[in-house]
């Protein structure tokens, strides 16, 4: 450009580019160069001398930075009746941001020096710089109910869902929210507990029992999920103060950043790559990955620990989330959002040129994230399309990342862990809960990046954990037992493919057998029946490997927001380091084997909910296309019927066995096939059929299909037919000789 930024659009460019920026950085996206760039520098000086930008080591970023989520005092009303606040957790020189407090329905009343946690959010052209969303009033933990609104004169009551709990909650008239009879509600305690029926007040309508805003609420009661935290572990998470640099290394000059799903809700790890300078590694990388401090807030013993460890994870629902943490943690102190200092354990990688880790040195610290990234916008901009905040960040930090990843995918490839293809569902919901759509989540290049560096690092807490003799939980994958095996190999035979015997088992023959199948009409077949020939995976406080990542050593260390083993790790290495009083205690290393039984319980716990809130959904989404045509899969065969997973949606439905023909079936649970008495017609797994919505369930799930097709023939005429007769009673006629079952497939 012919002539130097104002200092306002150096500044405004600045914070529309939230990465903290070198002077490089400025100087190409104003095109500076030659001679120019020392009136740059000239410029950020006087910025910086007038207080509107702080230097940190090479870069720039505007002074002061507010977090998302963060604690606020409401100021009060002005004349005109806006509420005003201020931020308490304000770290720049300058005057306070202004905050203007923007309340939703059913918000209660604040009042001046009430403290609030709040989501905050940038707004540009306004007298105030950010707009505040209360999360809840800090000292206010009001017990909520889900149930039923049975009106009466007075107001109402709530009539609760848990099973168990008969006691109801009386509502008074004023503040029913308008709740029909009937409707299905969510209330919160008003007042203090007194005599007699405790009061509420209703919080949400959520209109149907069976409407979509309910699916999950209903799943997470059905299941026991806790989600409501006790007064004392809210009380202790408000009392958290930001941690300082005290008995931590200063970790703020690695310019980490944060890369998420685009609808992340708490940002536990955060990464950074360079070359490794050494000469003895040529072609080598260090790889830096940062994981939030929790072990700094949560204690071992304290109510915050005790509710974390009942709670075993977070647990997440298309529409919502039940931490494991209170939101003033999960969303705020231990959530690593950029430009904001934040308490972590790092762990600093080497890496050779074939991926293989060589060194590991474990650190407590203290961070500052560049950046928080989305998976599909760090994808768009190694693509070559980049926009304004990754386009300064592609050659300092991203291409970096990408040419170390590079080396790991060779030792992936090396290791071979098992390579199983099935795409993960997206469900996207509108406003009202209702489920807009249904897809497939793009699986990107920046999804297995993230992994691969998240699985390098759990592998090095393990290992370091081990050399160090500390007591830790590591995460087990036990090889399939003999018998899924077998049932796997039946599979697999039927399909013409191989899986050999008399040899022990690898993640290799296995990714053999996906790989003869990629491309056929067995793909998917032979990836779900993969997949149900595993075990569950576990923690245990012994060391018995994990097969399906092809591992010796393995634990959880990169997620301690949502999974309490993290934690655990997390304070085995603070345990082992001595970098601190807040370690692993005795009780819990005693306790050790318990606590892997109970979390292994509650992530099951947690996946059954999350399962049948999703097929909830889609039972609502499908439910006004009863009688359509869809095109699907059998993927799995019982004595009562077929399960067949739809091509558009993913999701399962069920013919019953009265409606796949009029014959009598013989059901084989060796091979998972029926057989028709009649026809000699074999149906078994992985078969394409064609088949007719008759029913959808919302409150179940369910989803009842009519067979009309198998691989693209209709279903033959059973003899009884053929003669013209509508069908006696069916009863089983004498087990057919296996000589004349026949498998009605064909290789692609």
């Amino acid at each position: 450009m012919d002539q130097l930024p104002t200092k306002d659009q150096i500044r405004q460019w600045i914070a529309q580019n939230p990465g903290l920026s070198a002077k490089r950085d400025i100087a190409r996206a104003f095109g500076i160069k030659g001679a120019a760039r020392v009136e740059l520098k000239r410029l950020l000086a006087e910025l910086e001398e007038d207080g509107a930008l702080e230097r940190r080591r090479r870069s720039y970023a505007p002074a002061g930075h507010l977090p998302p989520v963060s604690v606020v005092e409401v100021l009060g009303p002005d004349p005109q009746g806006d509420i005003w606040c201020r931020p308490l957790e304000w770290a720049g020189d300058g005057a306070e941001p202004r905050l203007l407090f923007v309340a939703r329905k059913g918000d209660p009343a604040l009042g001046r020096g009430d403290r609030i946690l709040a989501r905050l959010t940038e707004v540009q052209g306004q007298p105030h710089s950010h707009e505040a969303r209360l999360i809840r009033r800090i000292g206010t933990n009001p017990m909520r109910i889900l149930g039923i609104f049975r009106k009466e004169a007075e107001g109402g009551r709530i009539v609760p869902i848990d099973k168990g709990v008969d006691k109801e909650w009386r509502v008074a008239r004023d503040l029913t929210l308008g709740a029909k009879d009937g409707e299905l509600v969510e209330g919160e305690q008003t007042g203090p507990k007194r005599m007699g029926l405790p009061q509420a007040r209703v919080i949400e309508r959520l209109g149907d029992p069976g409407a979509p805003k309910a699916v999950s609420l209903i799943a997470i009661h059905q299941h026991g999920i806790p989600d409501h935290f006790p007064d004392a572990a809210v009380a202790e998470a408000d009392r958290a103060q930001p941690a300082g640099l005290a008995g931590r290394e200063d970790l703020r000059h690695l310019p980490l950043i944060t890369i998420d799903p685009a609808d992340a809700r708490d940002r536990d790890d955060a990464v950074y790559a360079m070359p490794d300078p050494d000469p003895a590694n040529p072609g080598g990388h260090i790889v830096w990955v940062a994981i939030a401090d929790v072990a700094h807030y949560v204690r071992p013993g304290s109510a915050l620990d005790r509710e974390a460890r009942k709670r075993g994870n977070s647990t997440y629902f298309p529409d919502r989330v039940v931490p494991m943490l209170p939101d003033r943690l999960s969303g705020d102190l231990c959530s690593l959002h950029e430009g904001v200092p934040r308490a972590c354990l790092a762990v600093r990688l080497v890496i050779d040129a074939a991926g293989h880790k060589i060194a590991h040195r474990f650190h407590r610290g203290l961070m500052q994230s560049r950046a928080s990234l989305e998976y599909g916008q760090v994808q768009a901009a190694i693509e070559g399309r980049p926009d304004a905040v990754t386009d300064p960040l592609l050659d300092p930090i991203l291409r970096p990342l990408y040419a170390a990843h590079a080396c790991a995918e060779k030792a992936r490839a090396e290791r071979q862990p098992l390579d199983l293809d099935l795409p993960e569902r997206r469900i996207v919901l509108g406003d009202d809960g209702r489920v807009l759509s249904v897809a497939f989540k793009d699986r990107l290049a920046a999804h297995r990046l993230i992994e691969d560096f998240m699985i390098l690092a759990n592998v090095a807490a393990a290992e370091e954990l081990t050399r160090l003799r500390r007591p830790l939980l590591f995460r087990v994958h036990e090889e399939p037992t003999p018998e899924k095996l077998d049932a796997l190999r039946e599979v697999a035979e039927a399909s013409g493919f191989v899986l050999a015997k008399g040899q022990v088992l690898q993640t290799s023959h296995l990714n053999r057998l996906l790989a003869q199948a990629q491309g056929t009409d067995f793909d998917e077949l032979l990836n779900i029946t993969t997949l149900r020939s595993m075990q569950q995976a576990y923690y245990h406080p012994e060391n018995l490997g994990h097969f399906g990542l092809a591992l010796r050593t393995y634990a959880h260390f990169t997620s301690p927001i949502r999974r309490y083993s993290d934690l655990v790790v997390h304070r085995a290495l603070i345990l082992g380091h001595g970098w601190g009083d807040d370690g692993l205690s005795p009780a819990e290393i005693e306790d050790l084997e318990d606590t892997a039984k109970h979390i292994s319980e509650t992530e099951r716990r947690s996946m059954a909910a999350e399962r049948d809130t999703t097929d909830r959904y889609l039972a609502a989404y499908l439910s006004d296309r009863v009688g359509t045509t869809f095109a699907g899969r059998i993927s799995g065969v019982q004595r009562f019927g077929l399960f067949v997973r739809l091509d558009e949606t993913g999701a399962d439905g069920l013919i019953p066995i009265r409606d796949v023909g009029r014959e009598f079936f013989h059901y084989d649970p060796d091979s998972q096939t029926l057989m028709g008495a009649d026809t000699g017609l074999t149906i078994g797994i992985g078969q394409r059929v064609t088949v007719r919505l008759a029913e959808a369930i919302p409150t179940t799930g369910g989803l009842v299909l009519q067979l009309l097709e198998i691989e693209s023939r209709p279903l033959p005429a059973s003899k009884q037919a053929r003669r013209g007769g509508k069908g006696a009673p069916r009863r089983a006629p004498s087990r057919p000789d296996p000589s004349r079952r026949r498998v009605v497939r064909r290789r692609g």
